[in-house]
């Protein structure tokens, strides 16, 4: 039977850890530099969601009337 290598598992942690780190500090000096609003929410998300939302109305605007 296999042995648990716990060695690895704390690396990814860490790894992990120092990633989101990382993304956090991007994240709070975009919204320093202005390129991200203040609510934390994300832009591209939002056009995602808009565009979703949009779609349909769009493709009923298209379709002639039958």
């Amino acid at each position: 039977m296999a042995t648990p290598n716990y060695g690895f598992e704390k690396r990814q942690k860490e790894l992990a850890k120092k990633r989101k780190k990382e993304d956090k500090l991007k994240a709070k000096s975009d919204r320093k530099s202005g390129l991200l609003p203040e609510d934390g929410s994300d832009p591209d998300v939002a056009d995602d969601a808009d565009s979703a939302v949009a779609a349909p109305d769009a493709a009923d605007a298209q379709t002639p009337p039958v």
